[in-house]
């Protein structure tokens, strides 16, 4: 028998960890990339203890940018900035559960902007607490660090959260696509696939290498040969 092979996980490079003093160049060399989406971090300060930017140079990252723009607002009271931001050209908005005492309604905000809706989960958060509302989304953005700054060690617990969330979204038939923000890199990127993975954000790692391009290159073959190998092995098994 032949395994059912999985859809390659998508690529999001965070230009949080970009060079601010040349996004324009950052965004433009990876046109022809093998990133998928363009993770935008806004931060207010308040939910978290950083400011990073806001809708003006979102704007300004959309009229550069070739992949959609995948925003996350690390905010509070995000619902009072959805249509801004999908004014400067976001496709993905995703808000946080701990930001948001009225969720669902927020969830029918962003919708109605005809954008694709995601909730973020804080490290502390648990996947439960969506059992209502999985049906509605299409994003859940599961943070592998604590929000608010780039370059933090990945909380290796973020993989057992993974697969909870998995069998939570597979139950509620839910087809959101699981996001893993925070620490992603060669070491645990396959690892998290396999426990449910779609979207991998990746900052440091890719904007902190010498060669961005060459290095989401290296992940995608990486997960490529991940995802091969894995293959073989279930064939192997079913002969």
């Amino acid at each position: 028998m032949t395994s059912t092979r999985r859809l390659a996980p998508l690529l999001a490079p965070s230009l949080l960890a970009a060079d601010f003093a040349n996004l324009q160049f950052e965004i433009e060399r990876l046109a022809g990339s093998a990133a998928d989406w363009l993770h935008c971090d806004i931060m207010d300060g308040r939910f978290v203890p950083n400011i990073s930017f806001g809708v003006p140079v979102l704007q300004a990252i959309g009229r550069h940018a070739k992949q959609p723009l995948d925003v996350h607002l690390m905010i509070e009271d995000p619902q009072n900035y959805l249509a801004a931001v999908r004014d400067a050209g976001a496709t993905n908005i995703t808000v946080h559960y701990e930001a948001c005492p009225h969720l669902h309604r927020v969830i029918q905000q962003i919708k109605a902007l005809g954008c694709r809706a995601g909730v973020a989960l804080n490290p502390h958060t648990p996947v439960w607490l969506l059992e209502d509302i999985a049906a509605d989304l299409d994003l859940v953005c599961v943070m592998s660090v604590n929000p608010g700054f780039g370059g933090q060690a990945f909380i290796p617990n973020t993989l057992r959260k993974v697969a909870a969330l998995k069998e939570l979204l597979v139950d509620s038939g839910s087809s959101a696509l699981i996001e893993i923000d925070g620490g992603v890199s060669l070491d645990n990127a396959a690892a998290l696939v396999e426990a449910g993975a779609d979207v991998l954000v990746a900052g440091n790692f890719v904007f902190g290498s010498p060669d961005p391009v060459a290095t989401l290159a290296d992940l995608r073959a990486h997960l490529s040969e991940s995802e091969l190998l894995e293959d073989e092995s279930e064939e192997s098994l079913n002969a």
